[in-house]
């Protein structure tokens, strides 16, 4: 098994390409099952296919990921530590930006995609430090520690929930910035606690009541895929 500080050096022979890439295969991994494919990461990357298929190879030559027809593109046991310190760097920093520098939450995603593979260990090490080991990130994804384990939490899609079901926002979706800063307008933050007033499945919206005062708002699917409750 690969250690976090086998990861990190690791980390440090890969280009932010490679990195990033392991970083995505993880992290589509980590709230859903959908299958890991060239083709997803094409989109996800916005590169071709044949661009997409020589970071894979190298990945794959390291001992990082295995590529199959029937299961995709999976992580070996050294390419999920290395993926995870990846998110750790991407989510810490995220928090640190929000927490220490003023950022909104609709804006850390991309300035943490180009300061994750800048940062030093020691700085990254100084941040945790400095925000007090926070546990998740300003969307809700759980921080791995500095020893690879991942804080776990039970959460369901919004949309997963029938009428009167509701509970606590634990985890939004940080892959539309659009999004985000919409959500906070109309007050779908973190810890806001939501109730299924009704569900349309056949126009593909849900009506949900907010936090004490059950004001109503009506949400289409996308976003509700994009919410997760505990």
């Amino acid at each position: 098994m690969c250690t976090s500080q086998g990861a990190y050096s690791t980390l440090r022979t890969l280009s932010p390409v490679a990195q990033h890439h392991l970083k995505i295969i993880w992290t589509t991994r980590e709230w859903s099952q959908d299958r890991v494919s060239a083709k997803l990461l094409c989109e996800k990357f916005c590169v071709s296919a044949s661009t997409a298929s020589e970071v894979l190879q190298k990945l794959s030559d390291r001992g990082l990921v295995d590529c199959s027809r029937r299961c995709g593109i999976t992580l070996t046991d050294a390419g999920r530590t290395a993926a995870v310190m990846m998110a750790r760097r991407h989510r810490l920093i995220a928090t640190y930006l929000a927490d220490a520098l003023g950022y909104s939450w609709d804006e850390v995603h991309d300035e943490a995609e180009v300061l994750e593979h800048a940062v030093s260990e020691l700085m990254l090490a100084r941040i945790d430090a400095k925000l007090g080991y926070p546990s998740r990130d300003p969307h809700g994804d759980p921080i791995p520690a500095a020893d690879g384990s991942i804080p776990f939490l039970s959460t369901r899609r919004l949309s997963e929930f029938g009428n009167g079901e509701g509970g606590r926002i634990a985890r939004v979706s940080d892959s539309d910035s659009r999004m985000l800063r919409y959500l906070a307008d109309v007050g779908l933050t973190l810890d806001v606690t939501v109730t299924i007033l009704e569900r349309r499945d056949v126009a593909g919206t849900v009506t949900i009541g907010l936090g004490a005062s059950n004001d109503s708002i009506e949400l289409g699917n996308p976003v509700a895929q994009s919410i997760w409750l505990i």
